[in-house]
C-alpha cells in the first residue's frame, strides 16, 4: 500500500475521532443546546451510515467474498460477517457500565446546573471514565474509517463524515462532568478533544495487526463486519438519541436527507 493512502486514511480517522472536541467546543462557546439541529444532524448521520452499509459496503464485501469463495459460500460468509460485526459492537456496548455509557442525551444547559464542590473529584472521575468509554466504543468506527480510507477513499470520506457528526454529542457527554468538576470550560474542551485522539491510534494498531493477513476474503469479511457495526450504531444509538433531542419527524427528515445526500455525493462528487 502506498504511503499516501496511509496518510489519507489516518487523516480521515483522526478528523472523525477528534470531532468529539466539537462537542466540548459547543460547551465552551454556547449556553443553550440547539436540540432541533442535533436531532436532524444525528438522523442525517444515521442516514449516511445505513445507506452506505446496505448500498455500498455490504455489496462490495459480498463481491470480494464471492470472488474468493464462490457464489454460495461467499453469500453465507457475508451474512455471517455482517452479524459478527453487529455482535461485536453490541458486546462492547454491553461491557460499558450503564452509568458511564456516553449514549445518553446531554444538554449544554447542564453546566449551569452543576456546582463545583466537594464532589469535584467524583465528577472528574466520571468525565475521565466517560472519555475512556467513548474511546473503547468508538474504536470499531476508527477502524472502519481507516480501512475504508485505504481501500476505497470515497467510502472512507463518507464514513468519516457520519462518524464525525455522531461524535459531537459524545464530546458533550465528556465535557459536562469535567466542567462541573473544575469550573473550567477550557478543560472541558480539552478532555473532550483528547477522548477522540486515541481512536485513530487504535485503528492503526489494529490494522497493523491485520495487515499481514489481508486478502480478498479477509477484506470482504472486514467490510461486511463494518456494515454490521454501522447499522447497529445507527439503530441503537443515533436514531434513539436523535428522537430524544427533537421531534420524531425531524429525525426522519434528517435520516432521509442523509441517505439522499450521500447517494448524490457518491454519484456526482466522489
Amino acid at each position: 500500500m502506498e504511503t499516501n493512502n496511509w496518510i489519507f486514511a489516518l487523516t480521515l480517522s483522526l478528523c472523525a475521532g477528534l470531532s468529539t472536541g466539537l462537542g466540548g467546543f459547543l460547551v465552551l462557546l454556547f449556553r443553550t443546546t440547539n436540540k432541533k439541529f442535533l436531532s436532524v444532524a444525528l438522523g442525517f448521520s444515521a442516514g449516511i451510515m445505513i445507506y452506505l452499509s446496505f448500498m455500498e459496503i455490504l455489496p462490495d464485501a459480498k463481491s470480494h467474498l464471492i470472488l474468493s469463495m464462490g457464489e454460495k459460500a461467499g453469500g453465507r460468509i457475508t451474512l455471517l460477517a455482517f452479524f459478527t460485526g453487529v455482535l461485536f459492537i453490541a458486546v462492547i456496548d454491553k461491557l460499558i457500565p450503564t452509568l458511564k455509557n456516553p449514549h445518553e442525551m446531554h444538554m449544554i444547559e447542564e453546566v449551569d446546573e452543576c456546582e463545583v464542590s466537594v464532589e469535584a473529584q467524583k465528577l472528574m472521575k466520571t468525565g475521565v471514565l466517560t472519555a475512556l468509554a467513548i474511546t473503547i466504543h468508538n474504536f470499531p468506527e476508527g477502524l472502519a474509517t481507516f480501512i475504508s480510507g485505504i481501500s476505497q477513499p470515497k467510502l472512507g470520506i463518507a464514513i468519516a463524515i457520519a462518524v464525525a457528526i455522531h461524535n459531537i454529542p459524545e464530546g458533550i457527554a465528556v465535557a459536562i462532568p469535567v466542567y462541573c468538576a473544575t469550573g473550567s470550560r477550557k478543560k472541558a474542551f480539552y478532555y473532550s478533544l483528547l477522548s477522540g485522539a486515541a481512536e485513530p491510534l487504535g485503528a492503526v494498531l489494529a490494522f497493523l495487526f491485520l495487515a499481514p493477513y489481508i486478502n480478498a476474503t479477509v477484506l470482504g469479511f472486514i467490510f461486511a463486519g463494518i456494515a454490521g457495526i454501522m447499522v447497529y450504531i445507527s439503530f441503537d444509538e443515533l436514531l434513539p438519541t436523535a428522537r430524544l433531542y427533537g421531534e420524531h419527524h425531524l429525525t426522519i427528515y434528517g435520516l432521509l436527507s442523509g441517505m439522499f445526500a450521500i447517494g448524490i455525493c457518491l454519484l456526482l462528487v466522489f
